[in-house]
């Protein structure tokens, strides 16, 4: 009776060799070259696993990632395991990074003042029919992280989910945030509302070391800001 053959799918290896497994658990630094690649392709052949067939495509091309990348399908798939959809896989994901490496570093948009807050956000909110409440998370510097649009209503109001505000703030690892809201109507005058969830917002983040630093209201033409005007 022949002995069935070990399989070497990386969903079979102990936990502490998945490679998946460990970008989720210790991060994506950790891994080697080897270990990415093998991510890509899920298995190897019968005689070896995946990283180990990565780590053997690797050392074909002295361990350079810019030559691996210039390896054509049909060179890839002379190795023993490689088949054209892993292949393709291991193009694909070269050429992405390729292309990220001739982008422009991402420039954050730095808050110095309600005007530059104004400046980002007129264009997304100054024009709108309807109301919509957007935050800003900021890090410790005062760089726009990311800016969400939290609700979307109509002209008499928005909703705004205060745990869901404080999610993406630890989420994203932000320090600081500021809210955003228009009103169609061209009125400056904040609403009770609006101060509401302004306070609101404020003592629930506080709880957590983030700081609210103003809220705007942005009509077509101009702003009202919390932290201008001291109400906040």
């Amino acid at each position: 009776m022949s002995e069935k053959p070990t399989s070497f799918s990386i969903k079979n290896w102990s936990q502490d060799d998945q490679p998946r497994e460990k970008l989720r658990d210790k991060g994506k630094a950790i891994l080697s070259d080897a270990e990415l690649v093998a991510i890509l392709i899920g298995s190897g052949n019968r005689e070896e696993s995946a990283v180990d067939l990565c780590k053997r495509i690797l050392a074909s091309v002295d361990n350079n990632l810019n030559a691996l990348g210039k390896l054509s399908i049909k060179q890839l798939i002379e190795f023993k395991g490689i088949g054209e959809a892993k292949a393709i896989s291991i193009t694909a994901a070269l050429e992405l990074g390729r292309r990220r490496r001739l982008e422009e570093v991402l420039q954050l948009e730095k808050i110095t003042s309600s005007r530059s807050v104004y400046n980002i956000m007129q264009p997304i909110l100054g024009e709108l029919p309807h109301e919509e409440f957007w935050i800003l998370y900021l890090n410790n510097s005062n760089k726009v992280i990311q800016k969400n649009q939290l609700s979307k209503g109509g002209i008499t109001g928005t909703l705004v989910d205060v745990r869901l505000v404080l999610k993406n703030a630890l989420e994203t690892g932000a320090t600081a945030l500021i809210l955003c809201h228009n009103h169609p109507s061209g009125t400056l005058k904040p609403s009770q509302a609006d101060k509401d969830i302004t306070q609101k917002l404020k003592v629930a983040a506080q709880c957590l070391d983030i700081k609210v630093l103003d809220h705007l209201i942005v009509t077509e033409k101009a702003y009202f800001s919390f932290a201008d005007e001291e109400i906040i």
